[in-house]
């Protein structure tokens, strides 16, 4: 019998948890991004800009900055437009975004990238890039929502 209640009750517990990650994964909820963001790089670089967030049928004004170090060279204009995921509300999209990744351009070129902030919230950009621009480089961005 006591195996059989102790079996019941992790059971139980294992079904309970899995309801709860369940609902709150079901309560997140999709938005749109698009900023534009310059980027200037000499080994060392640096990058701002803005956009807007549409969330629920809302438009937020967003900032961009960022900071990247390596193999980097150039200055570009890139227009990133995607998906945000996994939030509940627009202020979750505000965080520190990291990536790893090389590219280039010149005159115009192509970017797509998936970030992810520590509240969960996913990126998923592409964007069309100008400029004359070579990198390999980890690089670090951060957006507000103002």
């Amino acid at each position: 019998m006591k195996i059989s209640s102790r079996f019941r009750s992790v059971a139980f517990a294992v079904i309970a948890a899995a309801g709860v990650s369940l609902a709150s994964a079901a309560h997140a909820d999709n938005g749109t991004i698009r900023f534009a963001i310059y980027k200037a790089a000499f080994f060392v670089g640096g990058a701002g800009g803005e956009g807007t967030l549409t969330f629920h049928g809302r438009r937020y004004p967003i900032s961009v900055g960022g900071i990247s170090g390596g193999l980097a060279f150039g200055a570009s204009k890139t227009y990133f437009q995607g998906t945000v995921r996994h939030i509940r509300r627009a202020r979750d999209v505000t965080g520190i975004y990291g990536a790893a990744g090389g590219g280039g351009a010149l005159g115009t070129g192509a970017q797509v990238i998936v970030m992810t902030n520590d509240k969960g919230a996913q990126l998923e950009l592409s964007g069309k890039q100008v400029g004359l621009q070579i990198n390999a480089d980890l690089s670090g961005m951060s957006i507000t929502v103002k």
